[in-house]
């Protein structure tokens, strides 16, 4: 199981961060403002505190009264507790826009991710596990949180920080304040340099935790192939495999935290340790005060606190970028399906369908080649052959999941490359072979195919399919809850909801791709008549393996290996020697083998 291999893209993935970001300049200026003030803020109560130490200094040598120093004291609390008050607004202003920002961030970043995939080629969903979608998602979602805190919580002040330590160490004494920016520069370097290294790890990380997840969501899917098979061994050996890949990988990731923690330690050691040398002999020389000594140290003690809230930062940051990483290359993939610059709104009318030279061809094999069908309107047209003879890929074309080679596809005479993909999509009505529910209400799920629709005619949809009689045995009835997937209903009650949807959004065009293969012989006879009525005045293409379900069509097409070998109507073609009545033959009202 070989990951891929890929650098992440910095350069790109900040700029795509600032596109969000731009969205809120006045927020943004706002916070950065704050930052500013509360950054200047934080030299007060060390600079009072030099002031109460070489004050309190001449006091004790008998160079300040009692009373003058009282003075002083009660001046330095005023000043305190004004500056905590200030500081403590300052705060709270602050959290409250970034709290603000982020939420703003995160939803946007989920909207223009999630609309962009979901919005990307039928193809694009059959090559890529739900999983690690979602993992992606998930993860460039927790990402901008991260990076935004990096940018408001760690460099924004550092960077305040650093000029307003430099500029007041300077003031005090200029050899002091190199040391503590050649400090900080070796120890921000080295931190730079250790993350560039570590990031590597992460990205293998992250791909390691989408293939988890990817295939998580497989297992969990097909947990009825599981049972069935009795193979819930296998599959916790398999699962195992892979959790053990992921340890692997994350054990070294964290590793490399080793050399970067202990790295960090020594560069600052070495510069208190100068730091102080210098520091004592500059007193002893009586070129600083014992106040200012005091103020050099609480400033380098806080300095070096956001050395290392820095450190962790940039540690968020490329941790981030290597999150954005595979969402973002989402954002490079083009849809394999574009609608043309002057697309236009489908409206059927006529009802007609027509196929015209089209040549399709799948993973390099030709599927069609110069096929030619016209459905003209009201006009049920059935579609025969074995499996893999072209069928339901006729439908995908239609649908306009994948485009042809060449050729056109015709709605009322105008090529569907000129509609817009949903308009085109929406113009139609299908009950799919295998029906997919979302994990909602029977009523909510009939509703989706028409969200406008009232209860009556949901209600009227429900009998139609058959279903009313099933769910009136339901404690909720309607308002159940069918599961994930459809998972609590039976194969025939779904597609009972199928069949009901399409009835719903009373599309002038309907397929009917195996409608009725999970329902009973009973049942299917009991919505014969209905399924008649919905066929009424609609253009119709019915698929099926099951013939006897379509011996009432106008026209049966029959495919053999991607070629129309006959058509003719169900008497005309048991009566030819061909495909069509071997299949009959075969299995007389029963299923093609």
């Amino acid at each position: 199981m070989a990951y891929k291999k890929y650098k992440v893209n910095y350069k790109y993935n900040f700029k795509t961060y600032l596109s969000f970001i731009k969205k809120y300049k006045l927020i943004s200026a706002a916070i950065v403002l704050l930052l500013l003030l509360a950054e200047l803020s934080s030299l007060v109560d060390k600079f009072l505190f030099k002031i109460v130490v070489d004050n309190g200094t001449n006091y004790v040598n008998d160079q300040l009264t009692r009373q003058a120093f009282v003075k002083l004291l009660l001046l330095v609390l005023f000043v305190y507790i004004i500056y905590v008050v200030v500081r403590a607004a300052i705060g709270w202003a602050n959290l409250t826009l970034i709290n603000l920002l982020e939420g703003k961030l995160m939803r946007d970043l989920k909207k223009k991710f999630f609309d962009h995939i979901i919005g990307l080629s039928y193809k694009f969903h059959t090559t890529h596990k739900t999983g690690s979608l979602i993992s992606r998602l998930s993860r460039g979602t927790g990402a901008i949180e991260r990076l935004s805190d990096f940018l408001y919580f760690n460099l924004v002040p550092f960077i305040f920080q650093t000029f307003i330590v430099s500029a007041s160490l300077i003031y005090f004494d200029w050899a002091i304040a190199i040391i503590v920016m050649f400090v900080a520069m070796t120890f921000i370097g080295y931190a730079f340099i250790m993350q560039k290294v570590t990031s590597k790890a992460n990205v293998k990380v992250n791909r390691m935790d989408d293939i988890e997840k990817g295939n998580l969501s497989d297992f969990f899917t097909n947990i009825e192939s599981i049972k069935y098979f009795g193979k819930e061994k296998t599959i916790k050996e398999k699962y195992e495999f892979i959790i053990n890949r992921t340890r692997s990988a994350l054990t070294k990731y964290w590793n490399h935290f080793r050399f970067s923690d202990a790295g960090q330690m020594m560069i600052l050691a070495s510069g208190t340790l100068a730091l102080m040398i210098v520091s004592i002999f500059r007193l002893l020389d009586h070129k600083i005060t014992i106040g200012t000594l005091v103020f050099i140290y609480t400033v380098y003690g806080s300095f070096i606190g956001y050395l290392g809230s820095f450190s962790g930062g940039i540690r968020g940051y490329y941790s981030a970028m290597a999150d954005f990483e595979p969402l973002f290359r989402y954002g490079r993939v083009k849809n394999d399906i574009k609608d043309r610059p002057n697309a236009k709104k489908l409206e059927v009318k006529e009802k007609t369908i027509e196929f015209r030279n089209v040549s399709f061809k799948y993973n390099q094999r030709y599927i069609f080649k110069n096929l030619n069908l016209k459905v003209m309107p009201n006009e049920k047209v059935a579609l025969v052959g074995h499996s893999g003879s072209g069928k339901t890929t006729i439908v995908r074309l239609l649908y306009r999941l994948y485009d042809i080679d060449s050729g056109k596809i015709l709605i009322d005479g105008h090529d569907i490359k000129n509609f817009k993909q949903e308009s085109l999509r929406s113009e139609l009505s299908i009950v799919p072979q295998e029906c997919v529910l979302f994990d909602d209400t029977i009523y909510n799920n009939v509703l989706f195919s028409n969200p406008e629709a009232s209860r009556k005619q949901v209600m009227e949809a429900l009998h139609f399919s058959q279903l009313d009689k099933i769910i009136s045995t339901f404690p909720k009835k309607e308002n159940t809850i069918v599961g994930e997937r459809g998972i609590k209903l039976s194969g025939g009650e779904k597609q009972r909801v199928s069949l009901a949807r399409a009835l719903l959004a009373d599309k002038k065009i309907i397929v009917l791709d195996e409608a009725t293969s999970s329902l009973d012989s009973q049942t299917e006879h009991e919505i014969k008549k209905d399924l008649e009525e919905l066929l009424k005045n609609r253009t119709s293409i019915i698929i099926a393996h099951r013939l006897s379900t379509i011996m009432t069509a106008d026209r049966i097409v029959v495919f053999d290996k991607g070629n129309i070998v006959q058509v003719g109507s169900h008497n005309e073609l048991i009566n030819q020697q061909g495909v069509y009545k071997r299949l009959w033959d075969l299995q007389k009202g029963g299923y093609i083998n």
